[in-house]
């Protein structure tokens, strides 16, 4: 069979014209997929802004679809999930991140930083824990030791807290002498409710030689001391710390008016009183009030607890002390003194709380570490009224 050389001549141009239109279709098609991915990227921006958060989503997804390669996009999406609280959607996301094979070693740390992020918010410490221990060594190191910190504190796994606190300080992220000083407090209350006395005051003592001007460490150091029958010792450091730290007049005044009433004698108790009478004219408050009238009281002295009321009042005005005053002064129509004092006390009540100066937490009792937002020292000495 002779090959005709037309078809030949024929064939060619009508094959080149094919793949060219072929090539262009292809061109056209893939100028829309970019076309539609920053469009719908820009959308779901523009609905991020807005705060439409359910719209934006929805853009994303879109996005997402249309170019499932893009890591940004995802990161974009889990974080958009996180916030609003899926967090099972969004572990989904940077887990589908995570394993692929052709994540850059950058974004890889930042997906695992992402992932442990949302186990944290979801409350899942354990899962958590394990995606933060995976980023030691990476850019994420800092932060993922800070949440552990976190995470450690919040399950008042001190041990483990003072260990990261230690990597911290260590590796130039500024002093945790104070938040040490804490973790070994905790440690020693610990101890000292199993049994093992010697080894809490081991601690208190490397916690007070750590933060020499924190009063946490000293008041415990004091307590323990009393604890072992040594009064005189935690007296004398008692003194010692109020003549050094003002802040810690509040906290320490109960303390010593405490153990004056138990367990020293009427003249040692009578020095007591003395400093505490001195401390309150320098540092007037309501607990030291209360701690010089309680010893007072104890002691069966001359003076009356007016007096110490209205002194307290003359240096500063107070609902509390004027309170006080009336409870025990005798009025004239002494038929409704009972419910006139049970009125003030119930209005005085929200005067007496303390106030965490972080995120506004109020409690009766004062708190080392805020149980609201888990911040140190956040708690002021003094009360709502001398704030």
């Amino acid at each position: 069979m002779n090959f005709d050389i037309s078809w030949a001549l024929i064939g060619l141009p009508i094959a080149f014209v094919a793949g060219w239109l072929a090539s262009r279709a292809d061109l056209r098609q893939l100028r829309m997929e970019n076309r539609l991915a920053p469009k719908a990227y820009f959308k779901g921006l523009n609905h991020l802004l807005n705060e439409q958060q359910d719209q934006a989503i929805d853009a994303f997804i879109e996005a997402v679809q249309n170019d499932p390669d893009t890591s940004e996009l995802h990161f974009a999406l889990g974080n958009l999930f996180r916030r609003r609280g899926e967090y099972e959607r969004a572990v989904r996301v940077h887990q589908h991140l995570l394993s692929r094979g052709d994540l850059k070693p950058a974004d890889r740390d930042r997906a695992q930083h992402a992932l442990a992020l949302d186990y944290l918010k979801a409350g899942l410490l354990d899962r958590a824990e394990a995606a933060l221990r995976l980023l030691e060594g990476t850019a994420f190191e800092t932060q993922a030791r800070l949440a552990l910190l976190a995470i450690y504190e919040r399950s008042r796994d001190w041990a483990q807290a003072a260990d990261i606190a230690q990597r911290l300080q260590v590796s130039g992220q500024g002093s945790f002498d104070a938040r040490l000083a804490h973790h070994l407090c905790e440690q020693a209350s610990a101890l000292s409710a199993a049994g093992q006395a010697a080894q809490a005051g081991d601690m208190l003592a490397q916690a007070q030689s750590l933060a020499p001007d924190a009063v946490r460490p000293a008041i415990d150091r004091a307590r323990w001391l009393a604890a072992q029958g040594l009064i005189e010792q935690a007296q004398t450091a008692l003194l010692e710390l109020i003549e050094r730290l003002p802040a810690a007049v509040p906290m320490a005044a109960p303390l010593l008016s405490s153990m004056a009433k138990e367990h020293l004698s009427p003249a040692q108790g009578a020095e007591v009183l003395q400093h505490l009478v001195k401390a309150g004219r320098e540092h007037p408050g309501l607990d030291v009030m209360e701690a010089v009238v309680t010893l007072q009281r104890h002691l069966g002295g001359s003076e009356q607890p007016s007096k110490c009321y209205e002194e307290h009042l003359a240096r500063e005005p107070s609902l509390v002390a004027a309170t006080r005053w009336l409870a025990s002064e005798r009025l004239v129509d002494a038929e409704h003194h009972p419910q006139v004092n049970r009125a003030l006390d119930h209005a005085c009540q929200p005067l007496l709380r303390y106030r965490c100066a972080a995120c506004g937490f109020e409690a009766r009792q004062h708190f080392w570490q805020c149980p609201g937002c888990q911040t140190w020292d956040s708690f002021p000495t003094r009360r709502i009224e001398e704030l």
